[in-house]
């Protein structure tokens, strides 16, 4: 499990004195990592009885045309860029930024996959 509070050290590297424990509010998670395949989320529940929806793969994504202004489904082939981190590009992983190919056209991502559990984006010029 992740933890995001404040570190327990200081930044010469000497132990701090606690003035409390770890809250649950510092929880943090793992990253979706959301792929292309057969669509499969995950639901998980977030504070204030909210919840987001974890895109672990998804195929389909809405894609806009500036131009026109009409959205439309296109059907995802694989990443052909990510400025997330150059290595997802080669395992096919999708977050806010990346670049698709599908069969519209290359469409970068505006929507946060392993957040919202959709995927939007505009398509891009060549």
């Amino acid at each position: 499990m992740r933890w995001q509070g404040a570190s327990k050290r200081t930044m010469t590297g000497g132990k701090k004195i606690a003035s409390r424990s770890k809250r649950k509010f510092e929880i943090g998670r793992e990253p979706a990592e959301t792929k292309i395949g057969p669509s499969k989320s995950k639901n998980v529940a977030t504070r204030g009885g909210n919840r987001k929806v974890r895109l672990l793969s998804e195929q389909f994504i809405n894609v806009t045309d500036k131009k026109t202004g009409k959205t439309v489904r296109a059907t995802a082939q694989t990443v052909t860029g990510n400025p997330a981190n150059k290595h997802y590009v080669r395992r096919n992983i999708m977050t806010k930024g990346t670049v698709l190919k599908t069969d519209k056209g290359l469409v970068k991502i505006t929507s946060r996959p392993g957040q919202d559990g959709v995927i939007n984006g505009i398509l891009v010029e060549e």
